[in-house]
């Protein structure tokens, strides 16, 4: 595949193993999702460039349009409005986005058939699930930005899920995220060495000064 929309694989594959705390933490606390936005198995994992979608609430006609559109490697981000009662993704629309290589979906919605996706190893992260169905009559818009949350998404731009969460990397910032986030790796298992060894999370962050303001030394 070489590059995804401009950022290296590699990249893209490394941020992925980095983990979505670790990329938010280290491009400065910023494009974490809300925690709404959860994977349907904890297992599931995902990286790779958005390919957004904004769809109207229980009508999912652009994902089929969509999923003509997408390529390997593609992150479906779907804006459904948060709306709950309807699952705008299921099993069949799995099948077909795992014969594209699509890497994954993200949707802020809801989704069902989630134990037959979490079977067939398709990573997905929605707001919630719903046995009802959906109509395939609405219009909708295909790689335009779409907020989720307090967080603005553009196509392109690098999803990294796990357990923990979601996180928006764009794509210009995609290789300092990287580095920030190695050396932050770096710090970190530096830091549980010491830990065994007799340091003090307080005495490693620096904390006694602020902890004297409090009389709590």
């Amino acid at each position: 595949m070489g590059e995804v929309q401009g950022v290296p694989e590699s990249i893209v594959r490394a941020l992925g193993e980095c983990g979505s705390a670790t990329v938010y933490e280290a491009q400065g606390a910023r494009g974490a999702l809300d925690s709404g936005i959860k994977p349907i198995h904890p297992s599931m994992r995902i990286a790779g460039p958005a390919l957004t979608v904004d769809i109207r609430p229980a009508d999912n006609l652009m994902l089929h349009y969509a999923l003509l559109k997408a390529k390997p490697g593609d992150v479906l981000v779907v804006d459904a409005k948060g709306f709950l009662e309807a699952g705008a993704w299921g099993d069949v629309l799995t099948e077909q986005a795992m014969k594209i290589g699509i890497a994954g979906l993200v949707i802020n919605g809801a989704v069902r058939d989630a134990s037959t996706i979490t079977d067939m190893g398709f990573p997905v992260f929605c707001r919630g699930l719903s046995i009802k169905g959906t109509s395939k009559n609405q219009p909708g818009k295909l790689n335009v930005p779409v907020c989720i949350g307090d967080v603005q998404i553009h196509p392109g731009n690098i999803i990294v899920g796990d357990r923990d969460g979601v996180v928006v990397v764009p794509q210009h910032l995609a290789d300092k995220t990287l580095s920030d986030s190695l050396a932050r790796e770096e710090k970190e298992a530096d830091f549980k060495a010491r830990i065994k060894i007799g340091a003090t999370t307080v005495e490693l962050l620096g904390l006694s000064d602020i902890l004297n303001q409090f009389n709590l030394a």
